[in-house]
């Protein structure tokens, strides 16, 4: 899985002593959301060394960046580093528990996998549920998607719905001003053309080569007038990604709302402002790369200032030759060997479906 540039790094500096501590502290304070104590540790783990030694180690583990000692408690909490290291050197994913399958695979048997978004919307929101964490998904980039056939629909005398299917079934629409009422018979002769002409070709190099490509295509002089509309609106036309309402999918928010990390007003506002930025979500969100695996980022490692507070985990999934992006977002405070396992479950799913 992809990580900062740190990685190969991270951990090097700590005896195996520090180690053991470091993971103690980490997975205590991942299952209580209480800074830990080093009384706590050594009740309950079997460290081999007394309450005083464990005490002393963490004072050299927050010396050295991994732990912090809020002013408040005596305990000490994981640092976004601490993390870092217990997600490259320590995790132990495993397989997703029955009930956690059976939970996924019911919610998405109510989406149509004709459908790819809904099926997407779907998945988002069963990961919320199942994971505890904002589920959150985009929508396959269609920059180098190839179409698969044109549709014009008449809607009435003055407009007409253009149905754009791209290979690997996602479908947009749009809507197309007529300049003058255009027959129904040279509605359907235009969209012989338009598919002779475009089908096949990627929405890039569609609007790259509209103009050339439609030219003398039709020789009716209503139907001629509506192409000079596709031409000098190509651009518009075919830029499918800004035809979605969004691109961005997310769960319920609310079961990030009840967890400790947002019981404070700012820290809930912090969640609140996450979800409102749907915008800059998006963009930090599809723009991540994988390289055919998932990829964990963890509070500033987060190219986006909106989530150095959080824990970012995705993965891939595919439609066709088309590649979206779906995983959660939470605390850095996060059951991550969990969260690994159903985020990568459920992106391999919602693949699966979508290639039957």
């Amino acid at each position: 899985m992809a990580t900062n540039d740190r990685r190969d790094i991270v951990g090097t500096d700590l005896s195996d002593r520090e180690r053991q501590v470091l993971e103690a502290v980490v997975r205590t304070y991942v299952d209580t959301a209480e800074p830990a104590g080093s009384r706590t540790v050594s009740k309950v783990f079997d460290l081999g060394v007394s309450a005083a030694t464990i005490r002393n180690t963490m004072s050299d583990l927050e010396e050295k960046g991994y732990l912090f000692h809020p002013h408040t408690s005596a305990g000490r909490i994981p640092t976004d580093l601490a993390y870092r290291f217990f997600v490259d050197r320590l995790m132990e994913p495993s397989e997703p528990t029955p009930q956690d399958r059976q939970n996924l695979e019911r919610e998405l048997q109510g989406a149509s996998t004709s459908a790819v978004e809904r099926l997407v919307f779907h998945a988002t929101r069963a990961l919320s549920l199942i994971s505890n964490e904002l589920g959150v998904a985009v929508a396959p980039t269609l920059e180098e998607a190839v179409l698969d056939k044109l549709e014009l629909v008449r809607v009435s005398s003055s407009k007409v719905l253009l149905v754009a299917t791209i290979r690997g079934g996602v479908v947009r629409t749009v809507y197309v001003d007529l300049p003058v009422e255009i027959p129904s018979a040279t509605l359907v002769t235009i969209t012989v053309a338009l598919n002779e002409r475009l089908a096949g070709q990627t929405l890039t190099e569609i609007r790259r080569t509209l103009p050339e490509r439609l030219r003398d295509s039709i020789d009716d002089e209503r139907g001629a007038e509506l192409l000079n509309v596709f031409v000098q609106s190509s651009a518009e036309l075919f830029d499918l990604n800004s035809l979605a309402s969004s691109r961005l999918h997310l769960g319920p928010a609310s079961v990030l709302a009840a967890q400790p990390e947002f019981e404070s007003g700012q820290q809930l506002k912090n969640l609140i402002s996450l979800t409102e930025e749907r915008d800059l979500l998006a963009e930090a969100v599809g723009t991540r790369t994988h390289g055919g695996s998932l990829r964990i980022t963890i509070g500033g490692e987060n190219d986006s200032s909106i989530l150095s507070d959080f824990t970012l985990v995705t993965a891939e999934y595919r439609v066709g030759d088309l590649k979206g992006v779906i995983g959660v977002i939470g605390p850095t405070r996060m059951p991550y060997e969990k969260i690994v396992t159903i985020v990568d479950y459920t992106s391999s799913l919602v693949t699966r479906i979508l290639a039957t």
